[in-house]
């Protein structure tokens, strides 16, 4: 058992070098200064490459790949990263429910991190096992393993975040569609009334509201901006509401009395998925009485006679 624990050891003492060389290479001001080529192209581009499409290949320093610094090899990292796993437009669309900013590299980054602590993580398991005298084949699998579970890990709580704002701008919805109701009827204009419910109210449907009157001021038009907020939430109720209240600006429609049967509407629509969550619910709470409660009743009430039949009574 020695040389496995002078292994470990020298692996950990090995990792703990490197780590910190690679953090005094990384403080270091040349790393961070960018390439003479890139330095000096923007000043000659009307010369040798005036639409600008050769100057990335026009590196040839083996050197270039660090003259970036550690930003510029981390964002190739990214990039790469990102190539490999890909889906990509599953990714923006649950960046964007979750109320995140759609980079998917920058995603795909944090997994990387998430997949090299894992890794991390499963190698110290195999160092300790190989210090305790534990070590095995099948250990090997460990940081693998842990490093994929890292990955993973960091994809389903993305999904659970994106699954957990989207229901709550629907619980948000009848609320805020009878607010602009309310506004509609006091004699505000329909961009009056947004506006309005954005800065006044607080939560997921109010920001991504006053996302879209930002749209609005930068030039784009009021459906236009609420189009690309319901393509950007995918949640069937919103689509829904905002369809109609769109449908009735187009068509100058009393818009009030659309946000107010689109909020009944949504109202009803929440009970129903209330009805439903309750009867699964209902169906789960039997688990526990049954192989639970309902055994350990039994046990008590037999236990006593069996007892006693055992002791010849």
């Amino acid at each position: 058992m020695t040389g496995a624990t002078d292994v470990a050891i020298a692996l950990l003492l090995g990792g703990g070098i490197g780590v910190g060389a690679w953090c005094v290479a990384a403080a270091l001001p040349s790393w961070r200064t960018p390439a003479l080529v890139r330095r000096v192209g923007p000043y000659v581009r009307d010369v040798t490459d005036p639409a600008g499409t050769t100057l990335a290949d026009a590196i040839t320093d083996p050197t270039a790949a660090l003259a970036g610094g550690v930003g510029s090899l981390w964002r190739r990292g990214q990039a790469k990263f990102a190539r490999i796993l890909g889906g990509a437009e599953s990714l923006e669309l649950r960046l964007a429910q979750a109320g995140r900013t759609p980079d998917v590299a920058a995603f795909r980054g944090s997994q990387l991190v998430w997949g090299l602590a894992g890794l991390g993580i499963g190698a110290a398991i195999v160092v300790a096992m190989m210090t305790a005298g534990r070590m095995s084949v099948a250990a090997i699998a460990v940081p693998f393993i842990a490093a994929a579970a890292g990955v993973v890990a960091r994809d389903l709580l993305l999904s659970a975040a994106a699954r957990s704002r989207v229901a709550r701008i629907e619980e948000e919805l009848p609320t805020v569609l009878e607010f602009l109701a309310l506004c509609l009827s006091a004699g505000e204009g329909v961009l009056g009334s947004v506006r309005r419910v954005a800065d006044v109210g607080t939560g997921e449907l109010t920001a991504e509201l006053r996302a879209a009157t930002i749209e609005v001021d930068t030039g784009a038009t009021l459906t236009d901006a609420l189009t690309a907020m319901t393509r950007r939430i995918k949640a069937p109720v919103l689509t829904r509401a905002i369809d109609h209240a769109v449908a009735a600006i187009e068509r100058g429609s009393p818009l009030a009395e659309t946000l107010e049967a689109q909020a009944s509407d949504a109202r009803e629509d929440a009970k129903r998925a209330l009805i439903e969550t309750a009867g699964r619910k209902e169906i789960l709470m039997m688990i526990p009485l049954v192989f639970g409660l309902l055994p350990l009743s039994v046990l008590f009430a037999i236990f006593p006679g069996v007892a006693i039949l055992q002791q010849g009574f």
